[in-house]
């Protein structure tokens, strides 16, 4: 009976193998290196390679299958086979390593490394998970590159702040909004990651036709489509659509997106309990029309409108040491309403008079409209708290040490128009390229301040520093009551510019050692006139070079140097001072800087890395000293500060996984500043440690299933200091920012593996579903300070202003 039934169990086995062979073989890379845990499959049926690359599969007779070998490291290799006997089938392949997704590693660009630019992937961009999702996000784990609020896509770059950096799109320079005070404020940033093809970064030691910054460059190149294609992304955060397209025989190309954004998820992760929903939309355009072979018109657009909307409730926050902890709890009532509406609109024409020549004719507008009205009142109290454990009331406040009120009252409204015309030519051939341009700026900012505080303190009004000084209940003072800070100014300013540069680059051969130099000069001439009064014409001139060689070392080595004379003129924010009142004659801020650094290209466990070092020193003068809120900037107004920055960058980047590009960073640095011989401390950019991790990974058995990692730490940077207050009296450093990120994604269907995708998924081009956890675990990391007083010491606390808590997020992206 029991040889029956095994029979009978075998007889499917049997004629299954009637029909089928076995294919079997050893899959390899390029250096006959075995391959494991590549995917085998044909229809249904699949298998996986095991650690020697070894396979086997069996296969249907008489019949034509497509044999599809899958690797995340390697290309996508298909083969048709048809069979008629039973003989065995061998077949061995060998796999190419991809590079799509490490031109950085795999794919050498001398030229850029000797220039000393970072190239990034789009790729890495879209992938890598973050509360900003987008370039600056990826642009935040790299050393030297800071910033301790996530909500911002603003940064600091080697000791420099926000408005010390240029950003380019398709060459045209964009700009960060007049007003913003915060990050939650600040919406969408102008890169639109959908759009983007190139990215390159400068953290310093930059070249002469690029504009006048003191830090760094970000040079974002949007795309040209060559098809038709429709994306849609979607999250708890917002959604965005992108479509592309060509038309009129392909010689007008059409990239259109629109992005929504809403940042209730992490605003209500803060300890303020809120009333509101920011939201943030904007479309951005881009056309490009082949006229001819030789000339090319191109037109970029922007509209973005932020809307915030903020009704403050409540507010409880602990501080201080284990020892002597504080507790402090606001109640708020009034609200704000903020609107900061963006124009954006360029075009281009580019002529190649040869191979050799082209010109470069552009001509933009940008205009912002902001306004900020906010009337919030907040009614603190500030105790100690029980620490007792004893006592019946352990945990809760025990003593009032004050108690007090706070009116915020804004009405301000700026309206800021810049206008551009720039011609630039590029005369370029094999070993040798000539650059040079001019350009013609208006700037037209009018701005209306109507903003006052009040502070009171057990039901007395606080006096501003520099009054004479209100000593009640103590002492009797008769006198009208003012607010503790009052703003009231009218600014119409007119900034026009001339800009120009010359630069020459080549390369050459020494003794077979590759050289690259650079050499180039700008100039800047300039005048502003505020509210009637003409300043005086000034100008600057900025020469830079660079120098690197590629010795004929059997080691893949290049090093670099660069350096120059940087310049910094005023925008209109650092002609205004802490009042609002206006200095026209603020002089152009300048840096002696010098760069060298190293790219060493290796191979760990047969796979490529990069160790890429920087060390660099900054001497400035004229100095414009400033203080951080947030992200609110404000300025002296004046040219009494000098500083100096020091620092070294290290980044290790490469396969840490195979076929996934991860890097890990390190930036060392000290900034600090002399304000008016008064001796020197630290600036508020001075972050003395960056370190952070961008790692990617997946499932070996299931290669689409993948995790992205986001891990920074920076140190602490000084809190701030009261309004009106000597910043040499404020030194102390808020907590150190901890923060990881962590982004998991299934990807049904993209480039490598759409053609083995059966079934709804294989309407797509791309799908991926994935989940975010923000803030893994759940680090309190301050962004500022809030200042309250102790009527009875004098005494002002700065309270920590902390950022989002843990927040998870469920994102879908597809493309059609």
């Amino acid at each position: 009976m029991k040889k029956t039934l095994l029979f009978l169990l075998l007889i499917p086995s049997f004629l299954f193998s009637q029909k089928t062979t076995l294919l079997k073989g050893i899959i390899k890379n390029k250096n006959k290196i075995g391959i494991d845990n590549v995917s085998i499959k044909y229809g249904n049926v699949g298998t996986t390679s095991d650690i020697n690359g070894k396979y086997t599969i069996r296969i249907p007779l008489n019949k034509e299958v497509t044999i599809f070998f899958s690797h995340v490291s390697y290309t996508t290799f298909q083969k048709k086979i048809f069979v008629t006997n039973r003989n065995i089938i061998r077949f061995s392949p060998v796999l190419k390593i991809k590079t799509e997704s490490l031109n950085e590693i795999v794919v050498k660009d001398n030229k850029k490394e000797a220039s000393g630019i970072t190239k990034l992937s789009i790729n890495k961009v879209k992938n890598t998970v973050g509360p900003n999702a987008g370039v600056e996000n990826v642009l935040m784990t790299l050393p030297g590159v800071n910033n301790n609020n996530e909500l911002s896509t603003q940064y600091n770059v080697r000791g420099g702040n926000f408005d010390e950096n240029l950003v380019y799109v398709n060459g045209i320079q964009v700009y960060r909004p007049f007003l913003v005070r915060s990050g939650q404020q600040e919406g969408l940033s102008f890169i639109n990651p959908n759009m983007v093809q190139n990215i390159d970064f400068s953290a310093g030691g930059f070249q002469a036709k690029y504009g006048d910054r003191l830090s760094s460059v970000l040079d974002i190149t949007y795309r040209k489509p060559k098809k038709q294609a429709l994306a849609i992304d979607a999250s708890l955060l917002g959604a965005s659509i992108t479509f592309e397209n060509v038309f009129l025989n392909k010689k007008l190309s059409v990239i259109t997106s629109a992005r929504y954004r809403d940042n209730s998820l992490f605003v209500n992760s803060k300890q303020i309990e809120t009333n509101f929903r920011p939201r943030f939309t904007d479309i951005q355009t881009y056309l490009s029309y082949e006229v001819s072979k030789k000339f090319q018109l191109n037109f970029l657009s922007n509209f973005s409108l932020n809307n915030y909307n903020y009704k403050p409730l409540t507010r409880r926050t602990r501080f201080g040491t284990v020892a002597d902890p504080l507790e402090l709890t606001v109640f708020y009532s009034g609200e704000e309403k903020d609107r900061y509406l963006t124009l954006f609109g360029a075009v281009s024409a580019e002529y190649k008079i040869n191979k050799e020549f082209k010109l470069t004719t552009i001509a933009s507008r940008y205009n912002a409209q902001e306004e900020e009205y906010f009337d919030i009142l907040a009614q603190y109290g500030l105790g100690e708290v029980d620490t007792n454990i004893g006592s019946t009331n352990f945990g809760e406040v025990s003593f009032s040490e004050g108690i007090g009120s706070q009116l915020n009252h804004a009405r301000n409204d700026l309206d800021a128009l810049i206008t551009n015309l720039e011609i630039k030519a590029s005369v370029k051939n094999q070993k040798s390229q000539l650059d040079f341009g001019i350009k013609l700026q208006q700037e037209s900012i009018k701005d209306r301040i109507r903003e006052w505080e009040v502070i009171d303190s057990l039901g007395f009004s606080i006096r501003p520093f520099f009054n004479i000084s209100n000593n009640q209940p103590y002492e009797p003072f008769e006198g009208a009551i003012i607010p503790f800070q009052n703003i009231r100014k009218d600014n119409n300013v007119y900034i026009n510019r001339i800009t120009s540069f010359l630069q020459f680059s080549k390369r050459v051969f020494w003794n077979n050692h590759e050289v690259f130099y650079n050499i180039g000069v700008r100039g800047h001439a300039w005048f502003s006139k505020g509210n009637g009064v003409r300043g005086k014409n000034q100008i600057i001139v900025s020469p830079r070079g660079q120098f690197a060689i590629k010795p004929d070392w059997n080691k893949d080595i290049l090093f670099r140097f660069s350096g120059g004379l940087y310049a910094q003129p005023p925008s209109y924010r650092e002609l205004r001072d802490f009042n609002g009142a206006l200095n026209i004659n603020v002089d152009a801020q300048k840096s002696i800087h010098s760069v060298i650094g190293m790219d060493y290209s290796f191979e760990l466990w047969n796979r490529p890395f990069k160790l890429t070092s920087e060390a660099y020193y900054k001497n400035l003068s004229d100095v414009n000293s400033y203080t951080i809120d947030n992200v609110r900037i404000r300025y002296r107004a004046d040219n009494v500060t000098k500083a100096y920055v020091y620092g070294l960058d290290l980044r290790l980047n490469g396969e840490f996984v195979p076929g996934s590009e991860s890097w890990v960073s390190l930036g060392l640095l000290k900034t600090e500043e002399n304000i008016n011989d008064n001796g020197y401390i630290a600036r508020p950019s001075d972050q003395r440690i960056k370190f952070g991790i961008l790692f990617q990974d997946y499932v070996p058995n299931l290669p689409n299933l993948k995790a992205y990692l986001n891990l920074v730490y920076n140190s602490g940077v000084p809190g701030g200091s009261p309004s009106y207050a000597d910043p040499y009296n404020f030194q102390q450093r808020l907590r150190d920012y901890r923060r990881a990120d962590l982004g998991v994604s299934y990807i049904f269907v993209d480039d490598n593996n759409k053609q083995i995708n059966t079934g709804l998924v294989s309407n797509f081009k791309e799908f991926s579903v994935g989940l975010e956890l923000f803030n893994i675990f759940d680090i309190q990391n301050a962004i500022t300070n809030t200042w309250v007083r102790d009527v009875y010491s004098k005494t002002q606390f700065g309270i920590p202003n902390y950022m989002t808590g843990r927040v998870l997020n469920f994102k879908v992206a597809m493309k059609f």
